[in-house]
């Protein structure tokens, strides 16, 4: 069986003329043991909520996991797309893609994000267990990872947290083949892993990755453990080719015509490209069906559950908002239409987070280490720990990077819909697992405040610049960045109703005016833009185009214009992506004709001159920031009123 994946892996990237051919040659014996001795998965239905999870973090060996869908039965995984391998619109693309091919937890590819998406998903289960008991969630989540995973530091992350939190149903197979692309890994690291994670709180052993008794011996004690488990696997990258295996030459290119044929033969294996024998077959199909009967009854325990627990679970698996959403945030709007106060949008948002947590407790909030300052934690709130994972809040320390992914796999898990947070200018930290949830569709939500020069003292260090455009130019991420209360509650509503990819909130440190008076059902967020203040006396000579802190600005500049005899109109952008993705005719609706466009943001320009044009006036920033008092900071870089109307009236009298 093990060596029906190394062939299937050989043959596929040889017709590829690309891959890696050695993680598949030297893992398929763990992958074997894993899906014939432990794993609770049925090939019928490999979405069904309670099976267990397979994340394959080493990515680039991608050969593995496609071999098993395909043997084990997965539907669509063909073995017409074994050989298609790297093709244009084939299943079967470089990297695991959940997106594409039926059977993939999570897209994986950047090492490191597989091993820390895992944790999120083992802290889903845990905490949906804690809600609904073990015979409706009872599952591990297991990782196949590669020294290259353990080398990224995001690794240091996702283990040191998983381990506080004691995640036992977590089991990590670590591919330990001592090579790297470059060479022996001795070039460039001598890490002990076993006692780096026992150092981290798991429990760690090593086994001979060619034993598969061995290997399941190891995964039966795992699932007794009270902690995590790394089950370091001593494989021969490649094994059973003559010449590469053992060496970095089996890592990233085919095997070549030669080796190929030597490896088969050293391996018995007498068959043609991509014929598997009947009888491995039926075996490997006979693993696939190992866990039908769990998930059976499985199905009548949750048919068994009351309607309205079941129409609550698919709800929330389906990642549905929940139905009172909307009226939640209607009440939530004429309650800050009521009593207007000054607030910053950090404060704004926690407010808009007490009226939408009651309505929605599958939300699960938490900060990296910045809860007082980044305002995610409600009142109610009650702070999941190793003991008790009933909470809704989670501390996940100075862990920035790991902590973007863990809610990769908490929304991908399903059940759970996540919201972490940070500074903005940390996103830099988070970035890489930002990134799998816009290509993966995944629906989390990052709440990042502190988000101009705005938060003064700190100073350039902590001050974002670029950080809105680099962020904006991330396609299928939708960045929000609201300029009052109303607004940050419409653009909260705007993040949980999509479900097809993450939404950044970009929010202020300081105090905000509040600039909507309405509070009606229709969300103006929505369409990305719209008219805040129209022209007074007559046809718009400008159009003022501002987001967040810097409304109130273009606001006061409206007035001082006024004065001076020219008519402007301000239009409020809270997302600039969502807007520039409306279609044309509703975009030059809201930009309207006015001869002069302006557009004021306290960042670079990058981005803009897609709404203003490369002749449009712009007041941002063009360095970095400095560390004073905010109001003096927005002075000195002349992001002020008085400056842009002064460049708008020049640019009207030219």
């Amino acid at each position: 069986m093990a060596n029906a994946i190394r062939a299937l892996a050989m043959d596929a990237v040889e017709t590829a003329k690309s891959g890696h051919p050695g993680l598949p040659m030297g893992a398929a014996d763990v992958a074997t043991a894993l899906f014939t001795k432990a794993m609770k998965y049925d090939a019928a239905d490999p979405t069904w909520p309670d099976r267990d999870r397979f994340v394959f973090s080493a990515g680039h060996g991608s050969m593995l996991l496609y071999s098993i869908l395909h043997l084990t039965g997965v539907a669509g995984v063909t073995i017409e797309e074994l050989k298609r391998f790297r093709k244009l619109h084939s299943l079967t693309p470089g990297h695991p893609e959940n997106f594409v091919t039926p059977g993939v937890e999570t897209t994986t590819g950047p090492l490191g994000q597989g091993i820390a998406t895992a944790v999120g998903m083992a802290l889903a289960e845990r905490m949906l267990a804690a809600e609904y008991g073990d015979d409706i969630v009872d599952h591990h989540t297991y990782v196949l990872a590669s020294d290259g995973d353990l080398m990224e530091g995001i690794s240091q992350e996702a283990i040191a947290l998983a381990g506080h939190l004691k995640l036992a149903k977590l089991v990590v197979l670590f591919d330990d083949n001592g090579i790297s692309i470059d060479g022996p890994l001795s070039l460039s690291d001598s890490t002990d892993q076993l006692k780096r994670f026992e150092a981290s709180g798991w429990k760690a052993v090593r086994v001979d990755g060619h034993d598969a008794v061995a290997i399941a011996r190891a995964l039966s004690r795992a699932k007794k453990s009270d902690r995590p488990t790394l089950i370091a696997c001593r494989t021969t990258i490649g094994f059973g080719a003559p010449k590469k295996a053992g060496t970095s030459k089996a890592h990233g290119e085919p095997l070549g015509a030669e080796e190929l044929a030597g490896a088969k033969a050293a391996l018995g294996w007498t068959h043609a490209p991509f014929e598997i024998p009947a009888a491995i077959k039926k075996a490997w199909e006979k693993a696939g069906r190992r866990g039908r009967s769990a998930r059976k009854a499985w199905e009548a325990r949750f048919q068994a559950l009351p309607r309205e627990t079941r129409a609550e679970i698919e709800r929330r698996l389906a990642h549905t908002p929940p139905a009172a959403l909307g009226e939640a945030i209607l009440a939530h709007k004429k309650k800050l239409v009521a009593a207007p106060a000054s607030l910053a949008t950090r404060k704004a948002s926690e407010a808009a987070l007490e009226a939408i947590a009651p309505v929605m407790p599958e939300l699960v909030a938490g900060s990296a280490d910045l809860t007082p300052s980044n305002n995610t934690r409600v009142k109610t709130a009650v702070a999941v720990t190793p003991d008790d994972f009933s909470g809704r809040y989670l501390h996940y320390g100075i862990r920035e990077h790991g902590m973007a992914a863990a809610m990769n796999g908490i929304a991908l898990h399903g059940g759970l819909r996540p919201a972490g947070a940070t500074f903005l200018v940390f996103a830099d930290y988070c970035r890489p697992s930002i990134r799998i949830a816009a290509l993966a569709g995944i629906p989390a939500i990052y709440v990042m405040t502190h988000d101009s020069i705005g938060l003064g003292e700190d100073g350039p260090t902590h001050q974002p610049v670029e950080h809105l455009a680099a962020l904006r130019a991330m396609p299928n991420l939708r960045v929000f960045r609201p300029a009052d209360a109303i607004e940050t509650a419409e653009c909260w509503q705007l993040a949980i109703e999509r479900t097809d990819g993450p939404s950044l909130l970009a929010l202020t440190r300081q105090n905000l005016a509040p600039l909507r008076q309405d509070a009606e059902p229709e969300n103006r967020c929505a369409a990305g833009a719209y008219e805040l203040a129209p022209a007074e006396g007559g046809r718009a000579l400008a159009t003022i185009f501002a987001t967040g802190s810097e409304v109130e600005i273009a606001m006061a500049a409206r007035a001082r214009l006024a004065e001076r005899g020219i008519a402007s109109r301000v239009v409020s952008v809270p997302s600039l992506d969502l807007f520039l993705a409306q279609p044309e005719e509703a975009r030059a609706a809201i930009v309207g004709d006015a001869p002069i466009k302006a557009a004021i943001e306290a960042g670079v320009r990058f981005g803009w001159d897609a709404v203003i044009g490369e002749d449009g006036v712009f007041v941002g920033m063009a360095s970095f920031g400095a560390s004073a008092p905010y109001k003096d900071l927005y002075e000195h870089f002349g992001i002020t009123a008085e400056a842009l109307a002064d460049r708008i009236a020049a640019r009207h009298n030219s």
